[in-house]
């Protein structure tokens, strides 16, 4: 037991106290914002509290999942983190281990992001909760996302089954004043009971487990009717608008009717119990109620098990906005809609004056970009150069960004690269048509997704480019350890797996490294990568194009600094800024010339080598 005290969190770190505070042993994830910082703070906060917590960046979201069960199949308190595309790839695992339960408490920590800010989808992960039929908890602060995570381990242990726990991004990346609570210490020993009808369940053992599943949801719901945190606030009796509301959005309303002091006049039911929704609950609230608004990120998903009801007002009639994430400003405007239908004292008009204010000063906007001497940059100048005519796969990753330079085509998914450049081919092959396909990947995605697209590319013979982008970090999520770095997520050193041979495993024969930098280099050896496509004994090729992320790694800057300057010859023609995108090179409308910012300018040299005029020299 520890002292009662306190610290300003991020939401994450709330979330990894509550994961110490709970007595988990077993913390495994694949880092993706917005779930990315809660490893870190575990180690954090097992370090300083001297706690034996085992911490893990796994190479996948499925196989972080898999870790974890099985440290709960031995009684122990486990813990799987990742964003809520992750859990896509961990959804095989999810739904099976639902059907086979666990034992020690499994908490499966779905971060989602509404908006999107850095994601694919929008995807609501309690939907997944619904369809793997486990209970889905959903906290509307990062104090109560610490507090709920015990209730969390509790509730798996009781009924032996995974329990969907789910802060989106307004808790994830909310910053609060955390109250620490008691570190529990479980004295288990981890022991694996040998049970095979259960733990291998072939198909007919699997369906008396679907009916045990379905027997732990009724008992669960039953509980979920009288859990606390369930709360109700507001007026009782009859009312004109009742709300209904979950997650974030909770905060948010019952804040802007506090402040306008209509919280006595508005009943609102919190619902963190999202899935099994507690029914009888819910639709006691609705009965009394003409209208109800039903307020929750990022879907339908209480609305849905509500009930289609003339009641009812939310996403389904579009009352509530169908995409995006619904922050102050989007729940004000619809709060005020609502109340002023239900003839209730509306709210004031928004105060619009600052935006007004920041609209006169037409400001604008620079969309994002890789970073000042980036290795990916030149990597995608190289490429296009060429073969400007080729189609570009690319991935999920900070060279996503090489859409800006004109050398990315296509982004679905994380290691659809490679596995869209096959079927790319084989299109074309189809009908006879030689046309240049070049993929791109980042090292950390190929550690995750690209092994198989490779493999599947080797033995279909598809004749294609994969271009490695190298930059030994997971830069994009913050900076976390790839397996060929050698370093285990507590810091520890861990056994590196070159990138080089498991790339030769995969069966490609052809393997070129470079580094970037040398972009001329960088451009004969795509030429010749693609060269070697077309022999008739020619098959897949793969460039590992080699460069430390320049964030990570700022040292490397330091060794060979190559300052530069823009001279008179600059035409103003403009290339270096459309087709190379360095935030340091920019163009001067009144000059008609490019200008170099000194500030942003990390001396990598390379814009060199791109100017066509030879108007960037080295100073």
């Amino acid at each position: 037991m520890i002292d009662a005290k306190q610290e300003v969190l991020l939401g994450n770190g709330a979330v990894a106290r509550g994961l110490v505070e709970s007595g988990c042993t077993f913390v495994a994830s694949y880092p993706g914002t917005p779930s990315s910082e809660i490893v870190p703070e575990v180690v954090r906060f097992a370090k300083e509290l001297n706690l034996k917590i085992y911490t893990e960046w796994s190479v996948n979201e499925k196989v972080a999942y898999d870790n974890a069960l099985a440290s709960s199949y031995t009684g122990l308190r486990a813990a799987v983190c990742m964003k809520q595309v992750g859990l896509n790839v961990a959804s095989d695992s999810l739904l099976s281990s639902a059907y086979t339960g666990v034992k020690g408490g499994l908490v499966v920590i779905s971060c989602d992001d509404p908006g999107p800010h850095s994601s694919q989808t929008e995807q609501d992960s309690r939907f997944f909760a619904m369809f793997a039929k486990v209970p889905a908890l959903d906290p509307s602060s990062a104090q109560e996302a610490k507090d709920l995570l015990r209730y969390a381990f509790e509730l798996s242990e009781k009924f032996e089954i995974p329990v969907l726990f789910r802060p989106a991004i307004g808790v994830c990346h909310a910053r609060q004043n955390i109250r620490f609570g008691e570190v529990i210490s479980l004295e288990r020993k981890p022991e694996f009971q040998k049970d095979p009808g259960r733990w291998a369940a072939t198909p007919v053992f699997r369906y008396i487990l679907h009916k045990n599943l379905n027997e732990k949801l009724g008992k669960i719901c039953a509980e979920f009717e009288s859990f606390p945190g369930n709360e109700e606030f507001g007026p009782a009796g009859e009312a004109k608008l009742g709300i209904i509301a979950a997650g974030v959005p909770f905060t948010v309303v019952t804040d802007i009717l506090s402040e306008n002091g209509l919280l006595d006049s508005v009943p609102v039911l919190k619902i963190v119990t999202a899935y099994p929704l507690p029914l009888a609950t819910c639709l006691g609230f609705v009965r009394r109620c003409k209208k109800v608004l039903v307020l929750e990120e990022t879907d339908a998903v209480i609305e849905l098990q509500l009930g289609r009801s003339a009641k009812l007002l939310g996403r389904l009639n579009r009352t509530v906005p169908e995409e995006g994430e619904l922050v102050p400003e989007v729940i004000y405007d619809i709060l005020s809609k609502a109340l002023k239908k239900a003839r209730l004292p509306s709210l004031p008009p928004r105060d619009t004056e600052l935006q007004k204010e920041v609209a006169k000063l037409k400001l604008r906007g620079r969309r994002p970009t890789l970073c000042p001497g980036c290795g990916h940059r030149a990597a995608f100048y190289a490429i296009r150069k060429a073969f400007p005519k080729a189609i570009f796969a690319s991935d999920i990753g900070c060279y996503t960004l090489g859409l800006n330079l004109g050398a990315v085509d296509t982004c679905l998914d994380m290691g659809a690269a490679i596995t869209l450049a096959t079927g790319f081919y084989h299109a074309f092959k189809s009908k006879n048509i030689d046309q240049p396909i070049i993929a791109t990947i980042g090292d950390s995605t190929f550690y995750h997704a690209g092994t198989t697209g490779l493999i599947n590319a080797v033995n279909n013979r598809a004749k294609v480019v994969v271009v490695i982008l190298d930059n030994s970090t997971t830069a994009m999520t913050g900076m976390q350890p790839t397996p060929d770095s050698g370093s285990l997520a507590d810091g520890s050193p861990g056994e590196k797996v070159p990138l080089g041979e498991l790339v030769r495993g995969c069966g490609i024969k052809y393997i070129r490294e470079c580094d970037p930098y040398d972009i001329e280099n960088m451009v004969e050896i795509v030429k010749d990568a693609v060269q070697f496509t077309k022999k008739k004994d020619g098959g897949t090729a793969v460039i590992i194009a080699r460069h430390p992320c320049v964030i990570a790694f700022r040292d490397a800057l330091k060794k060979n600094p190559v300052p530069v300057k823009i001279t008179d010859e600059c035409t103003g023609c403009k290339h270096c800024v459309k087709f190379f995108e360095c935030p340091a090179l920019r163009f001067d409308e009144e000059k008609k010339k490019v200008v170099l910012d000194a500030n942003l300018c990390v001396s990598c040299g390379v814009c060199i080598t791109v100017c066509p005029q030879n108007a960037i020299v080295k100073r």
